[in-house]
């Protein structure tokens, strides 16, 4: 089952159902955001210095992993649909990176709810565990994640 961004409504954890994937908008990386982000967050040569990158085992500038990583998240919670429900998170699991990402790409996510958790000591929310998997314009997986969301009932 799939559900476009435009299409999606604000969901608690009781309207999830497992299986249910979500796909969002795309975003296209410039060179400009990958070097801002990376002297942020993860100044290594290769996401920072284009000539450095270029004699990298990359060939060329990429985008840090944890760029994609947030970006993937930032896709899908724009979408609105845990507006009403989220109380945050308690982690990220089997993060995995596939293919790097470059000035130009557009990245877009889709998100798969793998298991539904309802609290036994707080009837009132619970977790969802979703899968992200982040794709370039060629639709090659460059990311994957688990996202362990704490959500209203």
């Amino acid at each position: 089952m799939s559900a476009s961004t435009s299409h999606i409504h604000h969901r608690s954890l009781d309207d999830l159902r497992v299986g249910e994937v979500f796909s969002t908008q795309g975003y296209t990386l410039t060179q400009a955001d990958i070097t801002s982000f990376a002297f942020a967050f993860d100044p290594q040569p290769f996401h920072i210095d284009a000539v450095a990158a270029e004699q990298s085992i990359f060939g060329g500038q990429i985008a840090s992993g944890f760029h994609t990583i947030a970006l993937c998240f930032r896709l899908f919670i724009q979408s609105g649909i845990f507006n009403n429900s989220s109380l945050g998170g308690t982690g990220l699991d089997e993060v995995r990176w596939f293919a790097p990402v470059r000035p130009g790409d557009t990245l877009r996510a889709e998100v798969e709810v793998i298991s539904l958790h309802p609290s036994k000591s707080k009837a009132e929310r619970g977790v969802a565990v979703l899968q992200y998997r982040g794709y370039n314009q060629r639709q090659e997986l460059v990311v994957s994640f688990y996202g362990n969301h704490y959500l209203l009932r």
